[in-house]
């Protein structure tokens, strides 16, 4: 990888793709123009949503989108990753996809499809065939996602070439369905185990339906997952925890199989027979690019069962999104934190980049998400310091061999954040709310500066 360090400077690749990403349930709004999907319904169920916030403005990106894209332009974004709406396709909404990719071509800026960040349509969550439930349990729900997968690559594949799959699988089925702090909220941990499969079957189905020509990939979030201490009980505890957060999803994407120890430890919730013969191999398509999304590291130790409040990031319930692993418990570490309560520790992003590396050589990395949340305010020095801080090791992986190829910053603006409603604030673009007026933040003009010039 052609880095390069000049005059105190860390310079990136000549061709290095830098970007923005967003998702369409948390900017695009115009609800009344695409069918319910499982986000409005959890924003509707009384104390899901802090302040009771819904998607259905959002910062209003269906009407303002040219507007958006021109901002896009000015910040001298090479690229922008942002996600179809399953619910707007299935209204009939396509078209405002296919006249976003070739405003952003006008530009010059590559889209970067993303098919399904969370807003799985409600229809499909309410029942099934089989009577037993919806949601991504159920196998159909696979099916229907590589459906809409085909629909959208005939309207978009003759222009664009990177595709994601999924965004974050872990949070669809593991904070969907284990813990409930996401939509749909179901609190079930076998449900999630299957939830998974689905979600990774899925991915296989939809990447063999998309243009043989397109790079196909997955926009995993992966844990940086680090033992308390280095007793046996503490790194069996990041074993366990490492097999839930990653390698349930890594296991049949990478290398065709889920790991044994995965279904040895979550024996006593399912016994996985959901996994049909062909099911692994399908899933393990071959992959342009991997995407990784961090924010920060996770720190486990062995625990009694039930012990202390769970501080693993992931909001507070009664119920666990980690199925079979009562007895990890999760520590915050010390330090830097963002307004999410995350710490700030860019090393993480580093192993995972040189994990994937050394697991899968060869395969090109992306990291497709990466920011942080602080202060509303126009003046924002701690996100410059986290965004600093998190390239510098990327640029150090890079030269260490990992081979990323671009990096999409969270987020281009201020939007709704899930469960968090509009409390949290990602943007490196500032949003009123209340007049949707868009102003660039001191980040937004660093950022700029850093992609025209790719020196940090």
């Amino acid at each position: 990888m052609d880095t390069t360090r000049a005059r105190g400077q860390l310079r990136f690749p000549e061709r290095f793709l830098w970007g923005a990403a967003t998702a369409a349930f948390q900017i695009e709004g115009a609800a009344a123009l695409r069918g319910p999907s499982i986000w409005d319904t959890f924003c509707r169920t009384p104390g899901k949503v802090h302040g009771g916030d819904t998607g259905d403005v959002a910062v209003d990106h269906h009407r303002l989108w040219r507007e958006d894209v021109r901002l896009m332009a000015a910040l001298g974004l090479r690229a922008y990753r942002f996600s179809v709406s399953w619910p707007r396709v299935l209204a009939g909404g396509i078209g405002f996809y296919d006249a976003l990719v070739d405003e952003l071509l006008s530009y010059g800026i590559r889209p970067c499809v993303t098919l399904y960040h969370w807003d799985l349509p409600q229809e499909l969550e309410t029942g099934s065939r089989s009577g037993s439930g919806g949601g991504w349990p159920e196998r159909e729900t696979a099916y229907a996602f590589a459906a809409y997968a085909a629909t959208v690559a005939e309207a978009l594949g003759d222009r664009v070439e990177l595709w994601t799959t999924l965004n974050e699988p872990w949070c669809s089925a593991f904070l969907g369905y284990a813990s409930g702090v996401h939509a749909p909220g179901r609190t079930s941990p076998a449900d999630s185990l299957r939830a998974a499969h689905h979600l990774n079957l899925a991915h296989g189905l939809a990447a063999a339906v998309l243009p043989a020509s397109a790079r196909t990939g997955i926009a995993l979030n992966p844990s940086a997952v680090r033992p308390l201490t280095d007793s046996a009980a503490d790194l069996d505890a990041r074993r366990r925890i490492d097999a839930l957060a990653n390698r349930v999803f890594t296991g049949p994407l990478l290398h065709g199989a889920y790991p044994e120890d995965l279904l040895e430890d979550t024996a006593a919730v399912t016994d996985w027979s959901f996994v049909r013969p062909g099911d692994e191999a399908l899933i393990h398509q071959p992959l342009g690019f991997l995407g990784v999304n961090y924010y920060t590291p996770a720190v486990v130790s062995a625990a009694p069962a039930g012990a202390g409040p769970r501080a693993d990031g992931h909001g507070a319930t009664g119920h666990s999104p980690w199925p079979g692993a009562d007895a990890v418990a999760f520590h915050q570490p010390p330090g830097e934190l963002t307004d999410m309560n995350w710490s700030v520790d860019p090393s993480g992003l580093y192993d995972l980049l040189m994990r994937f590396t050394r697991e899968a050589p060869g395969l090109p990395l992306m990291v497709t998400e990466n920011g942080a949340a602080y202060a509303p305010d126009l003046h924002d020095p701690q996100r410059i310091g986290y965004l600093e801080k998190h390239l510098a090791v990327l640029h150090r992986a890079m030269a260490d061999g990992a081979p990323v190829e671009g990096y999409f910053l969270w987020s281009l603006l201020d939007n709704f954040e899930w469960s968090y409603g509009y409390s949290k604030r990602f943007g490196i673009v500032h949003v009123d709310y209340a007049t949707q007026a868009r102003t660039p933040r001191s980040s937004a003009h660093w950022y700029a500066r850093l992609a025209r010039t790719g020196a940090l």
